[in-house]
This record gives structure tokens, sequence and C-alpha cells, in this order.
């Protein structure tokens, strides 16, 4: 089964999907959202040339367990995915997903440049990979 990961961000979204075993996250090109149209063209291009089944979206969760307003958020863009593509989406806790994508990107050496470039599809194979870990195999 094929899974799309995604970071949801109000200006980027980061990308991520699994192999066909459900084993491993790998980054895909990071979506600049531009306005409804384009972002929902670019996300049905995914789902339909990686056939993907299920999509998983970071759900900013805050430290005390609480739902602040980027959930909202999430929420109505989770809710609006699964009405546009008629697809399962599971919201899976991100907590700080962000901010160990930095740290792993900075301890690998990547330069600033290009760290605030990948950091967002790094995020979405953190999120990704946290899920398929949790699959009972």
């Amino acid at each position: 089964m094929r899974i799309l990961g995604l970071d949801y961000g109000e200006k980027r979204i980061g990308v991520a999907i699994c192999d066909e075993l459900g084993l491993t996250a790998q980054g895909l090109p990071t979506i600049i959202r531009k306005d409804k149209k384009h972002d929902w063209g670019i996300l049905q291009n995914l789902i339909t040339s990686y056939k993907v089944e299920r999509i998983v979206i970071g759900y900013p969760v805050k430290m005390d367990g609480s739902e602040g307003v980027q959930c909202e958020k999430v929420n109505r863009f989770a809710s609006l995915m699964e009405k546009t593509f008629t697809l399962p989406v599971v919201k899976w806790p991100e907590t700080l997903s962000t901010k160990e994508a930095e740290e792993i990107l900075i301890n690998s050496g990547v330069r600033w440049e290009k760290r605030k470039k990948m950091v967002d599809k790094m995020a979405a194979c953190l999120i990704l990979q946290g899920y398929l870990d949790s699959i009972p195999k």
C-alpha cells in the first residue's frame, strides 16, 4: 500500500511517499503553495502517479496535548482532502517534527540555504515514518 505523508503549512507542504511494502518514507519535492487549483492539482498528480491509498498528515498538537489554531487549519485541510480525493486521511501527531528535521539536517552538515529548502520534506518523512513504524508488521 502506498501512503502519502504531508507536513501541512500555509506557504509550503512537505511531501513524502512510502515504498510499496510500507516500510520506509522517502521525501518528494515540497509543494510551494500558490492557490487551491495549483495545490490540489499537484496532490492529485502525486496520488495518481504513486497509486496512493491513504494520506497521513501531520497533526500539530501542543506539548500539553491540547489543540490550537493550527490544528483547526489541518482539520479543515484534511476534511477537504478526504472529500476531494475519496481517500482515508490519518492525522498523525507531529509535535516538534520541523525542529527535529532541522536538527537532523544541521547534524548532517547541510548549509542553511539548503536546509530551508529541505526542512518541510524532511518533516514529512519523519511524520510518515512515525506512522509506518506504528503499523504492526
